[in-house]
């Protein structure tokens, strides 16, 4: 809550003017749309014609420039326009279209049937293709989808494709990253002030870098391919102010798990998401990458962080290339705007069978659970897994269920095996997660995230309850559509490793 407001008894409302939300309690969808229909309209009639106004002359008046938010301000660049509001449909120029195995092999198909078979593509160097979803299986029609992208690659000269041909040692593809939004990252291809487009719904993820990013289909990435063009509508712009000092036992999951909980999955729909305020700003390039990573579960086209030290301090030695941070203006025009008090905050999760199904994890106490599963876009980065070993650690216990791990990328992989994890005497990721009885952290790739063929290592084949750090636990998103999916933080994640039950991490990091 604002710091102004006193604290609210539980049947208070957290709505104050712009929004103020609480954590002790948790107003439902229908409590917020009562606080907000209160207005009644009047049915008077007032006029039956419009005043007259005195006559304004351009000389003495001018163009009047309204104020534009981060995102409008992207567009608006992107697409050569001085000034854009919500709602104007605009021809954008892209600056990175990636694709990957499963979308990949249509939207070429799309590219070749609309532009011809012998076309070329816009821009060899602003396409990334990144197969990283059903990698490590012998599913044939998913390894077909691979030797799909490699061909386009060699035909078009793509200069960044991150292949693999040895699937029996990831190791042995030194271009081979892991999961495409991780390695966009990694490599470099987010920058502040850009356009990034992909055939993936958490493309969102790059937000994180003060970029407008967002997922598309097959037939616009298509023709993206052949004009490095899109016709976009500019989306209203939702306002998140998170300020409070993080907690030692929250991570950026729990932030969004918040946020979705209190708007609903379809409460973003078609908007950016813009977040702001002192925890933000307090996050590493990872946790904010968590925090734009979901905003596709809330329904929103983009997230957008600003750019700042911590931006360009990750981006030193990843791209060589010019970019340009740009702000919202003081006097931007929001939708709606909420305001959180982070130190108020608990450990959350998203009960089955959506991610706005929020919960106290420690409301779930009594929740047996069959296994763990730490990995994906979302919850398989350095930062999480170095989340997880910290719980791991101050526990010193074994985990009494599977516990699964999928780095997302070569690079998290080996981070797992090299960094020491502060606090442990020199102990690196790994060594803790083999004391602790996991599972040997696996191939870097989506994994089970999403299913995958029934090879996948660590799918759901059976009707299990499983803790995940993955973004959505629809029926069926793992694998058996019987299963049930927790989201939960690493934190959380590992502690309910530790006990066998849905666990609040506090029970071991306090």
């Amino acid at each position: 809550m604002a710091s102004s407001l006193a604290s609210p008894s539980p049947t208070s409302s957290f709505i104050r003017n712009k929004k103020d939300l609480g954590f002790s309690a948790f107003p439902s969808t229908s409590q917020i749309a009562i606080q907000k229909c209160k207005k009644q309209v009047s049915k008077k009639i007032v006029s039956v014609m419009a005043p007259q106004q005195s006559e304004r002359k351009p000389a003495t008046t001018g163009s009047v420039k309204t104020g534009m938010t981060m995102t409008e301000k992207i567009l608006a660049k992107a697409s050569e326009k001085p000034q854009l509001s919500p709602g104007d449909n605009v021809w954008v120029n892209v600056d990175i279209l990636m694709t990957h195995d499963v979308c990949g092999p249509g939207s070429i198909g799309i590219f070749k049937k609309e532009f011809g078979q012998n076309a070329k593509v816009w821009d060899r160097e602003k396409i990334v293709i990144i197969p990283d979803h059903y990698i490590f299986t012998s599913d044939e029609r998913a390894n077909r989808n691979v030797d799909i992208l490699r061909d386009f690659c060699t035909e078009q000269n793509i200069k960044y494709f991150y292949d693999i041909k040895d699937l029996s040692n990831f190791k042995a593809n030194p271009d081979y990253k892991g999961v495409c939004h991780v390695a966009l990252a990694q490599e470099g291809h987010c920058r502040p002030g850009e356009v990034l487009l992909g055939t993936d719904s958490h493309t969102c993820t790059a937000g994180a870098f003060g970029q407008f990013a967002t997922g598309i289909g097959n037939t616009d990435a298509g023709f993206v391919l052949g004009t490095g063009k899109l016709l976009l509508k500019v989306p209203p712009t939702l306002r998140f102010v998170m300020d409070g000092e993080m907690p030692p036992y929250l991570l950026a999951k729990d932030l969004i798990l918040q946020i979705i909980g209190e708007i609903s999955v379809a409460g973003a729909t078609y908007k950016a998401m813009e977040f702001v305020g002192t925890t933000v700003e307090s996050l590493n390039m990872e946790e904010r990458m968590t925090l734009c990573n979901m905003v596709v579960e809330a329904g929103g086209k983009n997230g957008v962080v600003p750019a700042d030290s911590t931006t360009f301090k990750y981006l030193e030695g990843k791209t060589s290339l010019p970019y340009e941070p740009v702000y919202s203006d003081a006097q931007a025009s929001y939708l709606s705007e909420y305001r959180f008090d982070i130190s108020k905050l608990e450990p959350l999760v998203a009960k089955p069978h959506s991610p706005d199904n929020r919960a106290l994890a420690r409301e779930c106490k009594d929740v047996k659970i069959d296994r763990v599963y730490i990995g994906s876009c979302t919850g398989g980065k350095t930062e999480d897994f170095l989340a997880a070993a910290k719980v791991f650690l101050a526990s010193g216990k074994k985990v009494k269920v599977p516990t699964f791990l999928v780095p997302a990328t070569q690079k998290v992989w080996l981070d797992l095996y090299t960094l020491p994890v502060p606090g442990s005497g020199g102990k690196t990721c790994s060594q803790i997660f083999e004391e602790a009885g996991c599972d040997t952290p696996a191939s870097p790739s989506c994994g089970a995230c999403l299913g995958g063929p029934k090879d996948t290592y660590a799918r759901m084949n059976e009707p299990k309850v499983c803790v995940s750090t993955t973004n959505r636990n629809f029926p069926g998103r793992m694998g058996h559509k019987e299963g049930q999916i927790y989201l939960a933080s690493p934190y959380t994640a590992a502690a309910s490793a530790l006990t066998g039950y849905v666990t609040d991490p506090r029970e071991f990091l306090q």
